[in-house]
């Protein structure tokens, strides 16, 4: 049941983290640059996130563990943030998105490494899968050189990102964590927007855009991320978060009128096939594991 309860989570956090791009268009089409979008996003959810820890009345971490955390929301949160949405200035979403999907890859051998993870012939089916569903789904087309770096800085940044919080969640909870890193992210972003100059919502909608960006795509799936991370260990939730671009993808049909190809449909199938592989032999260990074990 653990780990069950794990996989739920990390696949709740990709569905709710697939909802960002969405968000993002709608926001850039109020009037917001880059900037303003990651620190109101982050600020309105460090402000979430201290409500919850009062409420349940968890002190903040200290010492190494808070130092951690902040690295992780003010170097590795925004930095993966800014990489990525940057390099859409210089290359196709498609690609920029695939890049971003080889951190799976890259937390796999970080894991092996650092953590001393092993690999099993599930999991390598399952990545391999994943990461063709991925380049599939998203459809890459060209771009420049600086766009394909950034990308691929984007994909290193968060994959260790997830490394260091696999050590740090051992000894504080996901609500402790958030509350730092989004804190951490929003202060960050919050200079860089001083230093470009402000473009805040234009009407109540782009207001209303923000704020749902703040629970829906970034409190709900960094907590449930962080939790589920404690449970299942960094290789598995990277590779079931391979189910946030499928989500993305379904919502930009939907909502705004994208054509939905064939082909991506195929990526799609893969990319939950890959899950449900995963999925299975996580729940073939009946003997929860701590991570890194």
């Amino acid at each position: 049941m653990h780990r069950f309860v794990g996989i739920v989570l990390v696949v709740v956090s990709a569905a709710a983290f697939g909802t960002l791009a969405i968000f993002g268009w709608y926001a850039y089409a109020d009037g917001m640059d880059v900037l303003t979008v990651m620190f109101l996003r982050f600020s309105l959810s460090a402000v979430v996130m201290t409500i919850l820890l009062v409420t349940r009345r968890e002190p903040l971490p200290r010492g190494l563990t808070l130092l951690k955390l902040v690295g992780m929301g003010a170097i590795g949160y925004v930095g993966q943030a800014f990489s990525y949405l940057t390099a859409l200035k210089y290359a196709s979403p498609g690609l920029v998105a695939l890049l971003l999907y080889l951190y799976p890859v890259f937390v796999a051998i970080l894991s092996t490494i650092w953590l001393r993870e092993s690999i099993t012939r599930f999991k390598t089916v399952a990545l391999g899968l994943a990461l063709v569903g991925t380049a599939l789904t998203v459809g890459p087309e060209g771009g420049q050189v600086l766009g394909v770096l950034l990308a691929i800085s984007a994909a290193a940044i968060y994959s260790v990102y997830i490394i260091v919080g696999t050590q740090v969640l051992r000894r504080v909870s996901a609500i402790q964590s958030s509350t730092v890193i989004l804190a951490a992210a929003g202060a960050t972003s919050g200079v860089l927007m001083i230093g470009n100059g402000p473009h805040l919502p234009a009407t109540g909608a782009g207001w209303m855009t923000i704020v749902s960006m703040a629970l829906i795509a970034t409190v709900l799936p960094v907590v449930t991320f962080l939790a589920g991370l404690e449970r299942i260990g960094p290789t598995n939730a990277a590779m079931l978060s391979t189910l946030e671009p499928v989500v993305t993808v379904l919502l930009a049909a939907m909502l705004l009128g994208e054509t939905l190809r064939s082909i991506t449909l195929l990526g799609g199938g893969l990319i939950l096939v890959a899950v449900l592989l995963l999925a299975q032999s996580e729940l073939r260990r009946t003997k929860p594991v701590l991570v890194g074990e």
